[in-house]
Protein backbone atom coordinates (compact mmCIF):
# COMPACT_ATOMS: atom_id res chain seq x y z
CA UNK A 1 0.00 0.00 0.00
CA UNK A 2 3.00 1.92 1.16
CA UNK A 3 3.73 1.97 -2.46
CA UNK A 4 0.82 2.40 -4.40
CA UNK A 5 0.65 5.97 -1.99
CA UNK A 6 3.97 7.05 -3.36
CA UNK A 7 2.83 6.41 -7.00
CA UNK A 8 -0.28 7.89 -6.39
CA UNK A 9 1.48 11.32 -4.85
CA UNK A 10 4.03 11.27 -7.66
CA UNK A 11 1.12 11.21 -10.37
CA UNK A 12 -1.88 13.50 -8.81
CA UNK A 13 0.34 15.84 -6.94
CA UNK A 14 3.69 15.87 -8.78
CA UNK A 15 5.72 15.13 -6.41
CA UNK A 16 9.33 13.59 -6.88
CA UNK A 17 8.75 9.83 -5.12
CA UNK A 18 12.61 10.05 -4.35
CA UNK A 19 11.14 12.94 -1.66
CA UNK A 20 8.96 10.45 -0.30
CA UNK A 21 10.02 8.46 2.99
CA UNK A 22 7.63 6.44 5.35
CA UNK A 23 8.15 9.33 7.84
CA UNK A 24 7.32 12.24 5.42
CA UNK A 25 4.57 14.00 6.69
CA UNK A 26 2.24 15.56 4.34
CA UNK A 27 3.09 18.71 5.55
CA UNK A 28 6.63 18.46 4.75
CA UNK A 29 5.82 17.50 1.31
CA UNK A 30 3.49 20.63 1.03
CA UNK A 31 0.33 18.19 1.05
CA UNK A 32 -2.42 20.12 2.22
CA UNK A 33 -5.80 18.69 3.86
CA UNK A 34 -7.50 19.13 0.86
CA UNK A 35 -4.84 17.01 -1.32
CA UNK A 36 -5.50 14.09 1.68
CA UNK A 37 -9.29 14.00 1.22
CA UNK A 38 -9.02 14.13 -2.34
CA UNK A 39 -6.21 11.33 -2.45
CA UNK A 40 -8.57 9.34 0.37
CA UNK A 41 -11.77 9.47 -1.68
CA UNK A 42 -9.78 8.54 -5.30
CA UNK A 43 -8.65 5.28 -3.06
CA UNK A 44 -11.80 4.53 -1.65
CA UNK A 45 -13.20 4.60 -5.01
CA UNK A 46 -10.25 2.53 -6.28
CA UNK A 47 -10.20 -0.05 -3.27
CA UNK A 48 -13.78 -0.14 -2.91
CA UNK A 49 -13.64 0.48 0.99
CA UNK A 50 -14.79 3.58 2.70
CA UNK A 51 -11.83 4.92 4.62
CA UNK A 52 -13.48 6.86 7.75
CA UNK A 53 -10.58 8.83 8.98
CA UNK A 54 -12.60 11.39 11.12
CA UNK A 55 -10.76 9.93 14.47
CA UNK A 56 -7.75 9.12 13.08
CA UNK A 57 -4.14 11.58 13.58
CA UNK A 58 -2.94 10.54 10.32
CA UNK A 59 0.62 12.68 9.33
CA UNK A 60 3.08 10.40 7.33
CA UNK A 61 2.56 7.96 4.59
CA UNK A 62 3.82 4.82 6.39
CA UNK A 63 0.72 5.83 8.92
CA UNK A 64 -1.42 5.98 5.86
CA UNK A 65 -0.28 3.01 4.48
CA UNK A 66 -0.60 1.25 7.53
CA UNK A 67 -4.23 2.48 8.26
CA UNK A 68 -5.81 1.15 4.91
CA UNK A 69 -4.16 -2.08 5.56
CA UNK A 70 -5.97 -2.28 8.89
CA UNK A 71 -9.10 -1.19 6.69
CA UNK A 72 -8.51 -4.29 3.70
CA UNK A 73 -7.49 -7.11 6.19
Amino acid sequence: MYEKLVNYAARQLELDPADIRPDSTFDSLGIDSLDVVEMIMDLETELGVELDMEDQKITTFQELADFIDSKLA
